[in-house]
């Protein structure tokens, strides 16, 4: 995780700048071919008996510098297709698909590994590949914009660009102050999910799988929601609400609950909210951000939303080892703290997210009254 969100944290600024100086239809062929062979590579290593753990790590940064170069000028290229009043419809349509990705692809890998080994998980990545390559370069066509002038710029003040706009636009600023320190929260969480189910009396490898599961489809029932749903009178409420709801729910069930599904049902209630979130996300900024400055914008957000993930995922392990677990062993059987949320292994995990559920709650109230966050309401004017 660490290797693949480091280049959107330390790259993503420079990566949006190269990304608006260059063609956006050559620019994401080009960062899939280069991803593919990344995969390539992993096979001849792995047939060659070579492959080795640093080989996995550098494999990963490779892989999230091209997500990171190709994300802001996909992001550009679905502005310049689309008209405005499909911003929404489209977001949620995206989000569908990821949601089937995340749902089907773990049942296919196991069974394509489990029949065939990892030649053919190989080859079905570089079949999907050649799939996606092909439809890009040869059905899709992504107008041009004016970029006369700014292909010229140096690098560093083309970047700046990207900063100086954002340092204007307040409340976009804010906005992504309030999803970074929401995606700190997440990512303790996620941090957190496996070590509680994984040795919870009552969990295990199939639980964490079903609750998984049980996430995809929330998430691809939410995607729909948010593709059929209408534009809001406020977007931005949707976005605060729809955090809220999240973090006020799942992690108290998650807490609390000591049986499969009433965290399956916390599942449900923590992702089917996001979709609907994250679509009128992305409508306000393509509302917002002027078009030939959306590339630089959008890799400055990488790097400021992104950055407290990987801090996330080392201080949920951390918290979870170190603290709860500890602190939850030390207890008596019959106190407060073990009648609310059981004893043994797990149990520091689940009053760990007792505490995410106050912090989640807190971020989102602190920044729901924000006014500059607030006046976006007004974008589609």
């Amino acid at each position: 995780m660490v290797s693949t969100y480091a280049p959107y944290v330390l790259l993503s600024v420079f990566a949006g700048a190269l990304s608006d100086k260059w063609n956006k239809k050559k620019t994401m062929l080009a960062c899939d071919a280069i991803a593919a062979a990344t995969t390539a590579a992993v096979l001849v290593l792995l047939k060659m008996d070579l492959l080795r753990i640093w080989h996995l790590y550098l494999i990963n940064i490779v892989n999230g510098l091209m997500n990171t170069v190709q994300q802001p000028a996909s992001e550009v290229a679905t502005t310049r297709v689309l008209p405005k009043k499909y911003y929404q419809w489209v977001g949620g349509l995206r989000y569908l698909s990821s949601s089937f990705s995340s749902i089907l692809t773990p049942v296919m890998a196991t069974a394509f590994l489990g029949l065939a080994g990892m030649g053919a998980v190989a080859a079905f990545d570089l079949i999907t590949f050649g799939a996606a390559f092909l439809t890009l370069a040869l059905a899709v066509r992504v107008p041009e914009g004016e970029e006369s002038g700014e292909t010229r710029e140096k690098l560093l003040t083309s970047a700046g660009k990207g900063i100086a706009y954002l340092k204007g636009e307040r409340g976009i600023f804010d906005l992504i102050l309030f999803l970074a320190a929401i995606n700190l929260v997440a990512s303790v969480y996620n941090a957190a999910l496996p070590a509680m189910l994984l040795s919870r009396e009552g969990g295990g490898e199939n639980v964490l799988g079903l609750v998984n599961a049980v996430t995809g489809a929330a998430t691809l029932a939410g995607s729909v929601l948010a593709s059929l749903a209408g534009t809001p009178k406020s977007r931005v409420r949707i976005i605060c609400d729809s955090l809220l709801f999240s973090m006020s729910t799942e992690n108290f069930l998650l807490a609390f609950g000591r049986t499969p599904p009433v965290w399956c049902a916390g599942a449900v209630l923590g992702w089917i909210a996001i979709p609907l979130m994250n679509t009128n996300l992305d409508a306000i900024l393509r509302l917002r951000v002027p078009e030939q400055m959306q590339g630089r914008v959008y890799s400055v957000r990488n790097s400021l939303q992104f950055f407290t993930i990987p801090i996330g995922y080392f201080l949920g392990g951390l918290l979870v080892d170190q603290a709860f677990e500890p602190l939850m062993a030390a207890q008596r059987k019959d106190s407060l703290l073990v009648r609310a949320f059981g004893a043994g292994k797990g149990s520091g995990a689940a009053l760990l997210f007792f505490v995410l559920a106050f912090a989640g709650i807190g971020v989102c109230l602190y920044f729901r009254r924000d006014r500059r966050i607030r006046k976006l309401e007004h974008t589609e004017k």
